[in-house]
C-alpha cells in the first residue's frame, strides 16, 4: 500500500522560506523518481517539481530559481526548499511518486501572506 505523510507547512511573510519534507512507503521499486504537487483552493492540482533517480531535476517555470528539491533516499523521502515565497505559492502540498500513484497524502499547507 502506498503512502505519503508531507509535514513543514506553515503561515509566512511574502519573501519568507520553508522547507518541506516527504515520507514515502509502498511503491519504490516501481519508480522513477518522487515529485512535489501542489493544489490552491478552487484550482486543479499542479507539478511542482521532481527529481529522477537519473539524477535530472524538473521544476515547473513559476518556481525555477525559488524552489529546490532534493533527497537523501529517492526510494522514501524527497524534501522542497521554498525561498522567495509569494502569495501565489500559497496551497496545500502533496508528494507522489513519479509516475504518479492515484494514492495521495494529507499534504500540507502553505500559507504565504502578510
Amino acid at each position: 500500500q502506498v503512502q505519503f505523510v508531507e509535514s513543514g507547512g506553515g503561515l509566512v511573510q511574502p519573501g519568507g522560506s520553508l522547507r518541506l519534507s516527504c515520507a514515502a512507503s509502498g511503491a519504490s521499486y516501481t519508480s522513477l523518481g518522487m515529485a512535489w504537487h501542489r493544489q490552491a483552493p478552487g484550482k486543479e492540482r499542479e507539478f511542482v517539481a521532481q527529481i529522477l533517480r537519473d539524477g535530472k531535476i524538473y521544476y515547473r517555470e513559476t518556481v525555477q530559481g525559488r524552489f529546490t528539491i532534493s533527497t537523501d533516499n529517492i526510494k522514501t523521502s524527497v524534501y522542497l526548499q521554498m525561498n522567495d515565497l509569494k502569495p501565489e505559492d500559497s496551497a496545500i502540498y502533496y508528494c507522489n511518486y513519479v509516475p504518479k500513484k492515484p494514492d495521495w497524502g494529507q499534504g500540507t499547507q502553505v500559507t504565504v501572506s502578510s
